[in-house]
């Protein structure tokens, strides 16, 4: 899976939670601040990214922006599939 498809995935979950525009969400947006996210909304996020793509995310530490977010669904999944 490419770096777009995870991001076009994670962008559409995000959007889905937050009720953003997807123009909003792009890879610089940070999750809590720019899009007034709460915890409630990031554990949905999270909740949702876990689902779509089998992974597990035990915290939230470091996850600010889309691009955080992108790249630890990246190496989750390159890590499964050694």
């Amino acid at each position: 899976m490419t770096n777009d498809e995870i991001f076009s995935k994670v962008q559409a979950i995000i959007v889905d939670q937050t009720g953003e525009d997807k123009q909003k969400v792009t890879l610089t947006t940070n999750i809590k601040e720019d899009l007034d996210a709460d915890s409630l909304d990031i554990f949905e996020v999270i909740n949702e990214i876990e689902d779509e793509f089998d992974i597990k995310i035990e915290t939230e530490e470091g996850i600010e922006t889309v691009s955080d977010l992108v790249t630890f669904v990246e190496k989750q999944l390159a890590q499964e599939q050694k």
